[in-house]
């Protein structure tokens, strides 16, 4: 094989240097903003009463009915903790109702006054594309920044853009079989000076981390840069219009797009994906109607202003020890609330269409990946009293945080509620109490109140779907897609349902995820699992009988109290017992076929694939048929990619500089150790492996080996 022009000198793996300064950021003391402060929209101050103001209201008055359903057993310490645990809880799903309800009012005000998207912008800023990855697939990081590079290139802006794959992969037969796709993405898209790869040594502060990093070392070159996913795809127009919005807005830092899920197989995967296709535009909207100018962060498919990113985000390494102390995992919020405490403006465009990304393809999947987020949303506690931050900053940490602390306090609220009944029942009520009264104190449940705040709560819970299913119905192309209103409707249904028993699963695996990080587990870090999301029956009984063994005792307290308690916690009940043929119904990849043939949970991206999204799939197809190979074996066999990595690697360290890598160490000495590289090289473990493969001397002495 003759080397191709990437391994020449005239196409480095990297640009030349651009240093730019990015400085660890207090949480003590605010930053000077310069007099920047930008400038809200009209009406953003009625908007923000109308739906934090109707919240409150909502939450007062189902307090209030919730007192007078307890009746004298809210004099209790049990009535007192259900009915704190009550406004708590139903706070959080008001807000979620009145900011739904300002999507569904802004939806519809846009459907009444939309106007074509008009002529891309002519661009005059330079845009980094930068994709962290993380010992991902490399067919489908490359299929992906392919499917993107082309797209750009039919806009006409390539010239505008360049694409950097930012590795953190600690598997070296990862690492090198991702420098091999890098030439090979390179040759085929003739993107020898617009594509770039970078591979770190050391996964320091993770992806934040290698963000930095990029930063420090190339941001100086490009004033603005769009943050990536291993998983994601974006049309060019849309990162054309997205650096068209910066250019043409100074005050902002940055600007999240909608990105919707894709590719989904398996019936989990399908439901997520409906659902954020029909219930996340009302979510955007609402929540962009009143952020405002203090939106939000999701740490990808964003464009950020390089120069407000360095000089604003560095993330201190908080106090104590992990899981809350440590480098920040959930950087993401943390950046977006620093960015805009140094006066930059953080905005969500909720209608550029063309922003894709991938969901977990079972319920497994997300525990793993929500154990991560649970420790890092947790943490943002130590940044709420950051000083200077904006008072929606804070919310938005405190809303982080309430994502992953409601689900316990949905289970204490739960089993609260279990034990006033039992209370109720079986111990001797005090009628006067030990004050002087002439009235008794009745300790008992309201029954008719009870049911009428149970429907009222479900109708707030579930009012944000049937909003946007309205939005749904008046969008013909949407509506189109899904089949029909009468489909989409259906669809609906089964998500619901569906999601619905999973619910109580979802929330005993969230609760154990923050006991764990109390008692001082840490989550560690784990490359997301993108396949068809099969498990063993065998894993899956392991995994999930505890749950059903839970729901089978609940269900005998509630039955021993009384039948109309038992007969109203039957949805939790019912998930709980059908804990694993749930899991198996929803990660098999023939169930959500059988509903797309039927026309079930379909999206419009299932009805007219966009171009780069089909181009993306297209190429993984294509490129995940070539067989994985052992990284030494693939390095002796191809010296253009020998020549790449050898001229990649950082300089051989010197006496007295740095720590010693013990690794490199063992490794160099099993290679010495030995007369024949295979099995040399078979006794190395993976970071063994990788420290060789990361020396020039180690590289070389193996080359030697094999002659």
């Amino acid at each position: 094989m003759d080397a191709p022009p990437a391994a020449s000198p005239a196409f480095p793996s990297l640009p030349p240097p651009s240093p730019l300064a990015m400085p660890v950021q207090s949480l003590r003391a605010a930053p000077e903003r310069g007099g920047r402060a930008p400038v809200p929209p009209p009406g953003l101050a009625l908007r923000r009463f109308l739906v934090l103001g109707g919240a409150v209201a909502m939450t007062a008055l189902g307090g209030r009915q919730m007192y007078l359903v307890l009746n004298g057993a809210g004099q209790s310490i049990l009535g007192w903790t259900v009915l704190g645990l009550f406004v708590i809880l139903f706070a959080w799903i008001s807000l979620a109702f009145t900011s739904a309800l300002g999507g569904l009012v802004a939806m519809l005000a846009r459907r009444r006054t939309q106007l074509e998207a008009g002529p891309l912008p002519d661009l005059g800023t330079p845009t980094a594309l930068l994709m962290p990855c993380y010992n991902e697939h490399p067919a489908r990081v490359a299929a992906g920044l392919q499917a993107i590079y082309e797209s750009l290139a039919a806009t006409g802006r390539l010239d505008r853009f360049d694409i950097f794959l930012l590795s953190d992969t600690t598997d070296p037969d990862v690492w090198i079989a991702e420098e091999a796709a890098f030439l090979a993405l390179r040759e085929r898209t003739g993107g020898h000076g617009r594509i770039f790869y970078r591979r770190r040594p050391k996964n320091t502060e993770r992806k934040a981390g290698n963000i930095a990093d990029w930063v420090t070392r190339f941001g100086g070159a490009y004033p603005l840069m769009l943050i990536l996913d291993a998983d994601s795809v974006m049309e060019g127009e849309t990162i054309v219009r997205l650096a068209g919005m910066m250019e043409a807005d100074p005050q902002a830092g940055l600007i999240q797009t909608l990105p919707v899920i894709v590719n989904g197989t398996t019936l989990f995967a399908r439901m997520q994906q409906f659902a954020g296709r029909v219930y996340g535009p009302l979510i955007a909207f609402g929540i962009a109607r009143w952020h405002g100018t203090e939106g939000n962060y999701w740490g990808h498919n964003a464009i950020i202003r390089t120069e407000a990113f360095a000089a604003q985000a560095g993330l201190p390494v908080l106090p104590g020890r992990t899981p809350f102390g440590g480098h920040i995992l959930s950087h993401d919020f943390v950046e977006a609330a620093l960015i805009r405490r140094g006066g930059w403006a953080v905005r969500m465009a909720p209608d550029l269409a063309g922003s894709f990304e991938e969901g977990p393809p079972s319920l497994t999947d997300v525990a793993v990946r929500d154990r991560r987020w649970c420790q890092g949303n947790l943490q943002h506690a130590a940044v709420l009293p950051a000083r200077g931050l904006h008072w929606v900053s804070r919310l938005h940490l405190l809303m982080g945080i309430g994502s992953y602390v409601t689900s316990p306090l949905w289970l204490i609220f739960l089993l609260a509620g279990v034990l006033i009944s039992l209370q109720s029942r079986f111990v001797r009520p005090e009628y006067f109490g030990d004050g002087r009264s002439l009235f008794p104190n009745w300790p008992k449940v309201d029954p008719v109140l009870a049911g009428q705040l149970f429907g009222a709560t479900m109708a707030v819970l579930l009012a944000p779907k049937l909003m946007a299913y309205l939005a749904l119905v008046f969008d013909s192309r949407a509506r189109r897609a899904s089949g029909g209103a009468g489909r989409a409707f259906l669809g609906m249904l089964i998500e619901t349902l569906l999601g619905g028993l999973i619910a109580p699963v979802a929330m005993l695996i969230q609760s154990s995820a923050v006991v764990g990080v109390l008692l001082g587990r840490d989550s560690g870090w784990n490359a997301q699992r993108r396949d068809d999301g099969r498990v063993p029956l065998g894993a899956v009984v392991a995994g999930y009988w505890r749950y059903t063994v839970f729901g089978l005792i609940l269900a005998g307290a509630a039955y021993a109290v009384s039948t109309p308690l038992f007969l109203w916690m039957t949805p939790v009940l019912v998930g709980l017992g059908l804990a694993v043929p749930l899991v198996l119904l929803t990660s098999s990849r023939r169930a959500g076929r059988a509903l797309r043939r039927l026309g079930l949970l379909r999206t419009v991206e299932e009805a007219t694939p966009p171009a780069a999204l089909t181009r993306a799939v297209g190429l993984y197809q294509e490129l995940v048929r070539e067989p994985e190979e052992d990284a030494m074996a693939r390095l002796i066999r191809d010296p253009a990619l020998r020549a790449q990595h050898l001229a990649s690697l950082p300089p051989s360290r010197q006496r007295g500089q740095g720590p010693i890598d013990a690794a490199l160490v063992v490794g160099l000495a099993k290679l010495a150790d030995a007369d024949r590289l295979e099995p040399a090289w078979m006794s190395l473990t993976r970071a063994e492996k990788a420290a060789v493969l990361g020396s020039r001397e180690g590289v070389e002495r193996a080359m030697a080996m094999a002659g």
